[in-house]
Formats: C-alpha cells, sequence, structure tokens
C-alpha cells in the first residue's frame, strides 16, 4: 500500500468515525493529523496537531493570541500586519503556521476564550472531561456551553478537511497513477498465471526504488531470469530458422518475439509490443557482452527503471494472450519457495489472500510467523494450520 492509498483509507476511517454517534472526535483528528501528515497537507496537519495540544504550534500561537487580547481590553486596534506583530508572525512562520489559514473568526473565538478550553486544554482533554461538565455544568474554568461550542467547531472543521482530503484523493486521480494501475494490473494476471514470474517482477520493481548501485544491476539480472522463464512458457526452444532468426535456448528474446509474432493479431498491437521487446533485446544484449568481456556496466538508476517499464509495457501488451500452465511444486513446502496455489489451496484461503501473501513475501525478502499474520484476510486458525504445513 502506497502513501495516497493508506491516507485514503486513515481519511474514510476518520470520515466514519466522525459520522458515528458515538464517534471520538479526538479520533478522528487524530487521523486527519496522520493523513495529512502522510500527504503532505500542511495545512490541515498543523491544525489538527493544535487541537491535539502539539506545544510546537501552541507556544508561539499563544503569544500572539496573548497580544491579540490584550490590545482588544485596551481597546486598540488589532492590525497583525503592523510592526508590532512582526515579532509573533515570524514566530508562526517558523514552525509553519500559514496565519491566513489559521486565523479564521472561529478559530479566535474558540482559542481566546479560556472557557472553551482555549489553546491550553486539547480536544482529548475537553472530550474527555465532558461527562463531568454534563453533570455539574462547569468547573469553575471550563463550561458546559462553551465545551459544546469547542466540540462542534473542532468536529466541524475536521469533517470538513477530511472530506476536502477524501475528494482530492478520490475524484482527482492524484490517488493512483496511470503506471500504478498498469503495474497492479500486470502483477495480478501474472500472480494468475505464473506466480514465479510475477515474484521475479516484484523483485525487480522493488530494485529500483533502492538507493544501492547494487541492487540496480540486480534489477537487471532479475529481468533477464524473468525474461528467459517467459520465453520458455511462451515458445520453447526449437531449432527453426525464420527469415533469419533463430530460437535457440539462449535467445529468449527471440521466442517472445516469435510468440507475439504467432499470437497477436493487430498489427499495431504487435508492433507496438515488439518495439518494447527489442529495446530490452538491445539493452540485455549489450549488457550480456560487456559481462562475457569482463568489462563492469555502470548501470544507472534511469536505465534500470526504463528496464523495468518497459517489460511492464510489454507484458501488458501479452496479457490477455498468456494462457501459461501452472506448474506445481510439491516437493518443497518452504514458504519462501511454495506457488500462489498452494498457498491457496494449503492454507485453504481466498485468492487475493493467497496473492496478498505473496507480495508481503516479496516486500519483506521472505515472510516470518509475525509478517504472515500481519496480511489482511489471515487470522489465527489459518496462522496455526500454516506453522503445521509450512517451515518458516
Amino acid at each position: 500500500m502506497d502513501k495516497k492509498e493508506e491516507a485514503l483509507k486513515i481519511i474514510e476511517d476518520g470520515i466514519k468515525e466522525l459520522e458515528s454517534p458515538k464517534g471520538s472526535i479526538t479520533v478522528g483528528v487524530q487521523k486527519l493529523s496522520r493523513a495529512a501528515n502522510l500527504l503532505e497537507e500542511t495545512n490541515y496537519y498543523i491544525w489538527a496537531e493544535i487541537e491535539l495540544g502539539n506545544q510546537k504550534f501552541i507556544d508561539p500561537l499563544k503569544k500572539i493570541l496573548t497580544k491579540i487580547v490584550e490590545d482588544n481590553e485596551k481597546k486598540e486596534q488589532v492590525n497583525i500586519n503592523s510592526e508590532d506583530y512582526k515579532v509573533f508572525l515570524d514566530r508562526l512562520t517558523k514552525v509553519g503556521i500559514d496565519i491566513q489559514f489559521i486565523f479564521t473568526t472561529n478559530f479566535l473565538r474558540i482559542k481566546t476564550n479560556p472557557s472553551t478550553g482555549g489553546l491550553e486544554k486539547s480536544i482529548h482533554h475537553i472530550e474527555d472531561h465532558l461527562p463531568y461538565l454534563k453533570k455539574h455544568g462547569n468547573d469553575k474554568s471550563l463550561y458546559l456551553n462553551n465545551v459544546n461550542e469547542r466540540l462542534a467547531y473542532a468536529k466541524g472543521e475536521c469533517h470538513k478537511y477530511l472530506s476536502d482530503l477524501y475528494n482530492k484523493l478520490k475524484f482527482s486521480g492524484t490517488i493512483i497513477s496511470g503506471f500504478d494501475l498498469l503495474k497492479n494490473a500486470v502483477d495480478d494476471k501474472l500472480l494468475d498465471l505464473d506466480p514465479e514470474i510475477a515474484e521475479q517482477l516484484m523483485l525487480a520493481f522493488r530494485s529500483i526504488s533502492s538507493d544501492s548501485k547494487e541492487e540496480w544491476s540486480q534489477a537487471l539480472a532479475t529481468c533477464r531470469r524473468l525474461l528467459e522463464n517467459l520465453a520458455d512458457r511462451l515458445y520453447p526452444a526449437t531449432d527453426e530458422n525464420i527469415n533469419g532468426r533463430t530460437f535457440k535456448q539462449n535467445q529468449y528474446i527471440n521466442r517472445i518475439w516469435r510468440f507475439m509474432d504467432i499470437s497477436i493479431e493487430s498489427k499495431s498491437n504487435k508492433e507496438m509490443a515488439k518495439s518494447h521487446l527489442d529495446y530490452l533485446g538491445s539493452w540485455m544484449a549489450a549488457d550480456y557482452t560487456l559481462t562475457c568481456k569482463g568489462v563492469h556496466a555502470e548501470v544507472s538508476q534511469l536505465e534500470a527503471t526504463k528496464t523495468i517499464f518497459h517489460i511492464y509495457l510489454m507484458l501488458a501488451d501479452l496479457l490477455e494472450y498468456l494462457n501459461i500452465d501452472l506448474e506445481k511444486v510439491t516437493t518443497q513446502l518452504l514458504i519462501t519457495e511454495v506457488s500462489l496455489d498452494e498457498i491457496e489451496a494449503l492454507l485453504n484461503v481466498k485468492r487475493d489472500v493467497a496473492k496478498a501473501i505473496v507480495v508481503a513475501r516479496v516486500k519483506n525478502k521472505g515472510l516470518t510467523l509475525g509478517q504472515l499474520s500481519g496480511v489482511q484476510g489471515i487470522g489465527p486458525k489459518t496462522i496455526e494450520k500454516a506453522k503445521e504445513i509450512f517451515k518458516f
């Protein structure tokens, strides 16, 4: 799950919490803080942290609000853009507070009134103290009506901000990129058709995200094995010679090319698929030649990334033509080696859960019982069954 998907889930939970009759405003504000932080929505994050009592933001706010209250009591005109307020504004800017966003009429009214809790009391404290106030009316500092106003303000603003983030993510198209859509579709299809190839592809994709040059090179090595395995599944080696092309065991690019030639009827689709394959072939051939000569090829992250992207694009072109028979592996019951089908059958879980286990296995470079229990859809009974069947 990427940051935006995680944030969307948190936002949805936050909105449900606020809309529930027994929901907690504090929990809603906490979820706003987490989601806004993930999405780098600074204004929403700071607003939530102020409600939660974060002293980093409260201390500089306290100084400027005290100044505003003092000027009001002296019946002096308040002009926060004047020279008198410059030092206070500088403190706010230093911690990232946008006064145009924070200083609304409601914010100033609530935060400068001690009987609502002002800046001193967090939303958690106010919500916890509400039952006492309902019984007694006040505690000499907090008053029920004012506290209810504070809670209504916090709930309303929090709901508005969560809804705004939800709409941005859900309807603006920023929740997932075009490539993410393609990648997820290819990964999902490959997990059904050939989990071994799918796992190699996911491992290669993870490697290009690393800061390590060694992992970039490893990604290309994984790509080569992936293409070799794919060629073996699609078009096993033959002694044919077609228009000067041969299809021997080590000519995996030619063999995939031949499968495309036979399987893809549309000329435009075929040419598009072959263009991705031709790029892969030329890159792999150059890299292989240097390796045979003992020359260390300096692999850039960009080149490694382009290679992975071309593989995804090529596979996307091929998806509807692939009908690979799954090989059953029955001799090994190591959790790191069993196939998608074995996981599904032996653990008696749904296909989506089995896929999630494979994804977790790739992400964690293996799988422990603890990591398996963290996969959504895995319960105590499945864990007990896994202990009996698999070696971890």
